[in-house]
């Protein structure tokens, strides 16, 4: 745990205020839930909860699955990381953050193509482009996205692919509504 040198006083409420910095850092926006442990030596500790991340293992497997129909690596991301991966390397793109451009089309609210796929990244520190963004919405929230992209094999974009992409992130955005 990284110490921040900011002290901070709980109010009458039992309230607290997490400093700007850190949650401009963390990426902590107005109405984001946190969780909340405690651990035996009396820390407490936040922690952004990620709907979708509960959904870690499914999307896995749903990831898995579409990249072996679309022949396209595939990132299942909440509005923070990666959570689940195929069609490459898991340890290259497992927790890794998302970029500012994804986080632009998970506000935009729309399916995002780029059929020439020398856009956007996807991931801070993966150089995979974009053929496909589309955000998975929840209860009228936006929670993450389903992402194709780019793979060593040289796949390319497909009609399909877009009406793929576009009902996985339909179906985990109805799976965390249930």
């Amino acid at each position: 745990m990284k110490a921040t040198g900011i002290v901070r006083r709980i109010d009458d409420l039992g309230r607290v205020v997490i400093p700007k910095e850190i949650r401009r850092t963390m990426r902590i926006r107005e109405g984001d839930p946190l969780e909340i442990y405690t651990n035996i030596g009396g820390e407490v500790i936040f922690k952004k909860y990620s709907p979708i991340g509960e959904m870690s293992t499914f999307a896995t497997q749903y990831a898995d699955s579409l990249s072996a129909a679309t022949d396209l690596a595939v990132f299942i991301c909440d509005r923070d990381h990666c959570i689940a991966a195929a069609g490459i390397s898991k340890k290259e793109a497992i927790e890794r953050r998302i970029t500012p451009a994804l986080e632009e089309i998970m506000e935009s609210r729309k399916t995002v193509t780029n059929e020439n796929g020398d856009g956007d990244f996807a991931l801070e520190g993966v150089h995979r482009n974009i053929f496909v963004a589309s955000p998975i919405i929840s209860a009228g929230d936006v929670s993450g996205a389903v992402i194709l992209a780019s793979n060593d094999n040289g796949g390319r974009l497909k009609e399909s692919d877009i009406k793929l992409a576009s009902v996985a992130a339909n179906f985990l955005g109805k799976q965390m509504e249930q």
